[in-house]
């Protein structure tokens, strides 16, 4: 069975973006150094998990840098272009984008059903709202938390809708010379 690993930078204070309008500069301005791990993470996935609040900025942002060879981003732009996409949505009633299909069930049900299909690992990037209800339910299976030496003091926070805790168990850490600490863990 697939699993449902997600990846997100996150500030020191438990935020993952800072709200509507985000251009989240704090999370990119050290990209060079976590490249490696975030291609290799890609590279182990051939689906990526999006919620609809996200996916009408993500996807049209990716198709654009996909067009620009020149872009430090071109490389991951790359490899979400040629993923397969599922949208997560209540409201959408067609896919505008390549590549993408609709997933318009229950949160759980979907998710169960792409990790029982064949292929390699599926992954989720945000937003903060939709992780949440991933990780409410149980379905991530991996956290890949690339940790940010930077306090926002707001916006979006992937663990706030928890109604108890959840152990998780650590399996690696990376420490790069920037600060950043990428901390890999598992439910228990």
């Amino acid at each position: 069975m697939r699993k449902l690993k997600l990846q997100v930078q996150i500030s020191i204070d438990g935020f993952v973006s800072t709200g509507p309008d985000d251009e989240q500069h704090w999370v990119t301005w050290q990209w060079q150094e976590i490249r490696p791990h975030v291609i290799a993470l890609s590279d182990s996935t051939d689906t990526i998990l999006i919620g609809r609040k996200l996916a009408v900025d993500y996807i049209p942002y990716w198709q654009s840098v996909y067009t620009q060879p020149g872009d430090p981003m071109h490389e991951i732009a790359v490899r979400v272009m040629n993923a397969k996409k599922v949208v997560l949505t209540k409201t959408l009633e067609r896919s505008e984008w390549e590549n993408t299909v609709l997933a318009k069930g229950d949160l759980a049900e979907e998710v169960n059903k792409l990790k029982r299909q064949e292929g390699k690992d599926i992954i989720v990037y945000g937003g903060a709202s939709f992780v949440s209800a991933l990780i409410r339910e149980g379905l991530i299976d991996e956290y890949h938390l690339f940790v940010n030496p930077v306090a926002i003091g707001r916006g979006g926070a992937i663990f706030g809708g928890l109604d108890t805790f959840r152990k998780l168990s650590l399996k690696e850490t990376t420490v790069f010379p920037c600060g950043i600490v990428k901390l890999h863990y598992q439910p228990l």
